[in-house]
């Protein structure tokens, strides 16, 4: 199955800004702030395609943890897939996500080459809106995330979930909640957030 979406993505997690996983000017990241990463991925879709099945317009977002030291560095995520999309399309999106469709999930998305606990895949309405410097998200009661501006700094910075061929902005966050099984519960303020556009095929 062919397949390719495009469109904006926005992240964030506990660490400190400038993101240690980051890549700051050419140079590659290593190890997380606290040494546990916890945070949430979102993605909005402003094009794209898997054998005729049309996802423009949906969202997809991701909850995850994981630790340094674990041998590894398992993640334990749970993936969320916009209610409004069809049955088609959710497993189009699923498919994707897991990297079950190959192409360039292999390179970006490590929950997918990683040993995981996949503890859920939901689909839920999800509010999101990626305004530049103003991004935030929300989902029910359990996820909600308020970008608070840029994070001032000259560097050229990317990361490896959309790709390190593009560069984005490094976001401080104002709060970041999750309220989730599985151990996935943190409140955050003052952390990073990222935010660049994606296009991803294959």
């Amino acid at each position: 199955m062919s397949w390719r979406i495009a469109g904006s993505y926005f992240e964030s997690c506990n660490c400190d800004a400038i993101c240690p996983c980051r890549r700051i000017d050419g140079v590659p990241g290593g190890r997380s702030t606290h040494g546990v990463c916890m945070g949430l991925l979102s993605w909005v879709i402003a094009e794209g395609a898997a054998d005729g099945v049309q996802l423009g317009g949906l969202a997809v977002a991701l909850v995850l943890r994981y630790s340094d030291d674990e041998p590894g560095s398992p993640w334990t995520w749970i993936l969320y897939l916009d209610a409004n999309a069809t049955g088609q399309q959710r497993d189009a999106l699923e498919a994707i996500f897991r990297g079950r469709l190959g192409g360039d999930a292999e390179t970006h998305f490590p929950w997918t080459w990683k040993n995981a606990d996949a503890v859920a895949v939901r689909s839920v309405d999800i509010d999101v809106h990626h305004t530049r410097r103003r991004q935030r998200l929300r989902i029910r009661d359990h996820v909600s995330v308020q970008i608070r501006d840029r994070y001032e700094t000259e560097s050229t910075v990317s990361c490896v979930i959309p790709g390190h061929h593009r560069a984005g902005e490094e976001l401080v966050t104002e709060r970041l909640s999750v309220r989730e099984d599985a151990g996935l519960v943190f409140d955050l303020s003052g952390v990073c957030g990222y935010a660049t556009t994606f296009d991803y095929a294959g």
